[in-house]
């Protein structure tokens, strides 16, 4: 995106978020979670929401589920002094029905689809198709994917609906938080799926495509309030300003698919 036009964009959002404050007195510590899938949306627009609204936002990263000590719901479960979260819908939801997050404080932020990837130089494999994308994975020697919503779909669904269950066993593995696309630059995998919103940030790979239409899964991604949080008035305006559309196009120039028209 060029700077005039995401300076545009920031500007008309700033309006808007001036308007969501209303009459807050004082600035406020906001602690936010946010999985990797929407991370770089949000680093994104939270330099200017602290300038256009005088808070700070403290910020921490973590998947949306699994077992590791940075996991979303592992965070909440111990009482840590968050505000937001940012997951994947899906997971929000559970926590939601759990009783951790303030009911009806959902805002649904943008749809993230799955995209493959190999080193940086490396010879692209053709997953334009169904039968490109299984005759990629099957002649890949390493295979990643993660831990998180796209490496669910992939272990429990995607494989099987390739027919390649038995012959990725041994060669294909799940990667617990760190971010696919790093374990492929390191050379600890030839090629590897994630959505494309987390693969777009790290150096050292080339993204080959998104998967197919027929097989793909978009995740959705929404922020909610932890139920309890000393800061509502702020954390319901930092969610405002993301969902905005003035900022659909920051959002979509990370891989995202905004659910809002910036037009």
């Amino acid at each position: 995106m060029r700077p005039q036009h995401f300076n545009r964009l920031a500007s008309a959002a700033f309006a808007i978020l001036i308007m969501t404050l209303g009459a807050r007195a004082h600035a406020t510590d906001l602690h936010v979670v946010s999985s990797g899938g929407f991370a770089q949306a949000y680093k994104d627009l939270s330099g200017p929401y602290e300038r256009a609204s005088g808070d700070h936002l403290v910020s921490e990263w973590g998947p949306s589920m699994g077992a590791t000590k940075n996991a979303i719901p592992a965070r909440l479960a111990r009482g840590e002094p968050v505000d937001v979260v940012i997951m994947v819908g899906d997971a929000l939801d559970k926590l939601m029905a759990e009783g951790r997050l303030e009911p009806g404080s959902k805002v649904v932020l943008a749809n993230s689809p799955i995209a493959c990837a190999v080193r940086r130089g490396a010879a692209q494999p053709d997953i334009g198709s169904v039968d490109g994308l299984r005759a990629a994975l099957l002649q890949a020697p390493r295979v990643a994917y993660s831990d998180s919503a796209s490496g669910e779909y992939i272990k429990h669904q995607l494989l099987d609906k390739l027919g390649i269950r038995k012959q990725m066993e041994g060669k294909a593995a799940q990667i617990p938080a760190t971010p696919v696309g790093e374990i492929i630059a390191h050379g600890d995998a030839d090629f590897g799926c994630q959505q494309r919103s987390e693969l777009k940030p790290v150096k050292g790979i080339d993204i080959v495509g998104l998967i197919p239409q027929e097989v793909q899964l978009k995740t959705e991604y929404a922020g909610a309030l932890v139920r309890g949080s000393r800061h509502p008035q702020a954390a319901r305006a930092l969610l405002r300003f993301l969902a905005a559309p003035a900022n659909a196009d920051a959002i979509e120039a990370t891989g995202l698919e905004s659910v809002a028209s910036a037009h």
